[in-house]
């Protein structure tokens, strides 16, 4: 469509807590126009406008702009724009430098029987019923010891760390603002458990995995301080445990919506890797990347003013007609690259896990529960920011492992 015969630029309003990220309203500022404005800057709608901007260098990563957008303050606003993702330049390169074995191709490979294994051992407890409630049976322990198993920890302290990192995640949706004193609170409490892991660790001895591997960086604070390495604890815990629960409970109820799709993912398991990247397509728990202009520069005809907030909404520009024709939930299907774990410099240092724990999960899930239905009305998060289910309870015909 010609930019030029933009009469109006659409509105909108990201702060309404119903606001839907997949609603009508926002299919049709899409097709009217590239981009919209919001109540927090810029929203961009299309697939080539996101891939071409999330990459421009004339933009810096945004996030860290959120909670004063929300006008939230407190210990989860400090953590969020001090820590890995909200920073630029040499300190992020460093950070990033620091984390990246932990998260490594090498790593998954070395841990999918790990995380087979924690699958099996939660579908058996629920398996006999014909039934569960996905999230809390399923996502929530799953995406947790998971992450337990990468820093060291007891399986044991799964439970409190998934309660945490829910009320911590209730800071990247639009009611932040008003929740604020329950995101503190969680947030005290997952930095409390980190202070008190790191002392258990040095008493117990260091080992080889991630948490050990940060405790020896600290030794030299040089690399990484005593602040930085809190810091990261608490984003690989509750990054690790927050995107992975949600994005888990939208696969199931994605594929609770097509059976068709279960069922082929059930007979051919060897496509659960494609159905984890068409899931992050269609379905994101991440619904839009954030940035901010550094300069004042032009796009495409339009002047965006340095300090401007860019949103780019992965979930519009993943379902963009233009850009993947039939946008149909589709596992055969080999598409272009989604921007479900972002792109450039911010990409998700921690996508290898996600991916490889994710196809674990659903490959095995596919071939042990059959016809998967509703078993009640699902419960959402909002739809917007970071979303997910806070319930989801399903049916289904047992196949015993």
């Amino acid at each position: 469509m010609d930019n030029s015969l933009i009469v109006e630029v659409p509105f909108l309003n990201f702060a309404d807590p119903s606001f839907s990220i997949r609603s009508d309203a926002v299919k049709q500022a899409q097709d009217a126009s590239w981009y919209a404005k919001t109540p927090y800057g810029l929203a961009i709608l299309r697939y080539d406008e996101v891939n071409a901007l999330v990459r421009d260098q004339r933009l810096r990563q945004g996030s860290y702009a959120w909670p004063k957008h929300c006008n939230a303050t407190g210990a989860f606003a400090d953590w969020w724009t001090r820590m890995l993702l909200s920073k630029e330049g040499p300190n992020h390169s460093r950070l990033r430098r620091l984390a990246n074995p932990a998260f490594s191709p090498k790593l998954v490979r070395s841990m999918q029987p790990v995380f087979f294994q924690l699958a099996n051992d939660l579908i058996n407890q629920f398996i006999d019923q014909g039934k569960c409630e996905f999230v809390g049976d399923f996502a929530a322990p799953y995406a947790t010891q998971v992450i337990c198993c990468l820093l060291g920890i007891p399986l044991s302290e799964a439970k409190r760390l998934a309660e945490l990192a829910v009320d911590m995640g209730v800071a990247l949706g639009v009611t932040y603002e008003r929740d604020q004193n329950l995101v503190n609170g969680a947030t005290d409490e997952m930095f409390e458990y980190c202070y008190e892991a790191v002392r258990r660790l040095k008493e117990e001895g260091l080992g080889d995995n991630f948490l050990s591997m940060l405790v020896k960086a600290n030794e030299n604070q040089a690399d990484l301080s005593d602040e930085e390495l809190f810091d990261m604890m608490v984003l690989a815990i509750f990054g690790g445990i927050d995107t992975t629960r949600n994005q888990l409970s939208l696969a199931m109820d994605t594929f609770v919506q097509n059976p068709a799709q279960w069922q082929i993912l059930g007979e051919q398991p060897d496509l659960a890797a494609n159905a984890v990247e068409e899931i992050m397509r269609f379905r994101p728990t991440v619904t839009w990347v954030t940035r901010e202009a550094l300069e004042d520069f032009e796009f495409q005809g339009v002047f965006i003013k340095q300090g401007t907030t860019v949103h780019l909404i992965s979930q519009a520009a993943d379902n963009d007609p233009r850009a993947f024709g039939d946008v149909a939930f589709d596992i055969t299907q080999k598409r272009k690259a989604h921007f479900g774990f972002g792109a450039g410099a911010h990409h998700c240092i921690g996508h290898f896990i996600a991916r490889g724990d994710m196809k674990e999960a659903l490959a095995l899930l596919a071939q042990r529960l059959h016809n998967v239905q509703y078993a009640a009305e699902p419960s959402y998060m909002p739809d917007s920011g970071n979303t997910g289910l806070n319930h989801l309870h399903i049916r289904f015909d047992a196949v015993k492992g």
